[in-house]
């Protein structure tokens, strides 16, 4: 009786000690998570339900209109071409395609990135060439290798022959006299893309909800930060707001195997010192969008994180490591507002 005593006793004093060695784990995972948590929330901080604009602010006719026009393919040279032939919404707003293709196939010089949180970006496209959502999509109209249109009034010559867009333009710019401009179609379309917010797990987790990310994904949020990738990719939209040398550490066509050297900002400025230099891209709902970097050259996300390691931070990531980031990358995929994605009716020639 007295063994079957001691034995019970042992086999409690057992229990005792790895329920302790559990909690104690508890709680030492419950304090490293609050610490990430801590430092997520400095580093990104808040995703705006929308990217106002002082200069163009937002009505609901105003989207009405500018997601109408997302989609007119008559306004380009041989009517085949609209803002959504690049950017489909469905599709994370990229068409998947290296480079994308322009009126009468011809190819554009880079990579359509996702106009999905774009427009909180410093610029518009990879060289900074456009101001904003506006710019990019006022001069689309006549880019020789998108819509390819001879001129602005050719726009809205056939803007104004369409029947319909005289009422919507109206109602969507009710102050002006004659509101059929190229200047309001950029503002309609403008005001419509910064309506394409897309929260994800991830911004939960950064609003408390610990939960949110799994035991990985938490993992890979930990490796990218003390990885330094915060250095360039940060803040809401998780990058997009400063231009960088792209091969810090190495030349990037070294790794990427790009066709063709793209001399990036140089092209605007002139400037030795923008050679190779490029805008940070967004990295929301990047495990949608291969693929990678501004010549689509890299089809896999594994692969485009191994290459930034080495070239931009002159650090060779294990395949451990690679697996963690992009666990948390695409832990960034979020939920494209509903109403984006319904496909409007366009007005009629009639």
């Amino acid at each position: 009786m007295q063994k079957v005593r001691r034995g019970s006793k042992n086999v409690l004093t057992i229990v005792v000690v790895l329920l302790s060695i559990f909690l104690t784990h508890l709680l030492s995972a419950d304090d490293e998570d609050a610490d990430l948590l801590k430092k997520a929330i400095n580093i990104f901080g808040t995703l705006p339900q929308a990217m106002t604009s002082e200069k163009n602010p937002i009505t609901s006719e105003k989207v009405k209109l500018g997601k109408i026009l997302f989609y007119e393919t008559r306004i380009s040279v041989g009517g085949t071409v609209s803002c959504a032939r690049c950017h489909p919404i469905g599709l994370y707003a990229t068409d998947g395609l290296r480079k994308s293709i322009g009126n009468h196939c011809k190819v554009n010089p880079r990579n359509a990135p996702t106009i999905l949180n774009a427009a909180g970006q410093i610029s518009a496209h990879w060289i900074g060439n456009r101001k904003n959502v506006e710019d990019q999509a006022r001069q689309s109209v006549i880019g020789p290798p998108s819509f390819g249109m001879p001129s602005y009034e050719a726009v809205v010559k056939k803007l104004k022959e369409m029947k319909g867009y005289g009422e919507l333009f109206k109602k969507a710019f009710p102050i002006d006299n004659d509101p059929i401009t190229v200047d309001n179609l950029a503002k309609a379309i403008g005001a419509f893309e910064r309506t394409l917010v897309t929260p994800s797990h991830f911004d939960s987790f950064l609003k408390g909800d610990i939960t949110a990310l799994n035991r990985k994904e938490k993992g890979g949020l930990k490796t990218y930060i003390e990885a330094d990738c915060i250095m360039c990719h940060s803040g809401p939209y998780v990058g997009g707001q400063m231009y960088e040398t792209f091969g810090i550490f190495e030349p990037y066509w070294k790794y990427t195997k790009s066709e063709q050297i793209d001399e990036g900002r140089y092209v605007v400025t002139k400037n030795d010192a923008d050679q190779y230099v490029f805008k940070v891209p967004i990295l929301r709902n990047v495990g949608k969008t291969a693929p990678y970097f501004h010549d689509g050259s890299v089809d896999k996300l594994e692969n485009a994180v191994w290459i930034m390691g080495k070239i931009q931070l002159g650090k060779d990531l294990n395949k451990a490591q690679v697996e963690e980031v992009v666990a948390f990358l695409k832990s960034l995929t979020g939920i494209i507002p509903e109403d984006a994605l319904k496909i409007p009716l366009l007005p009629s020639m009639d």
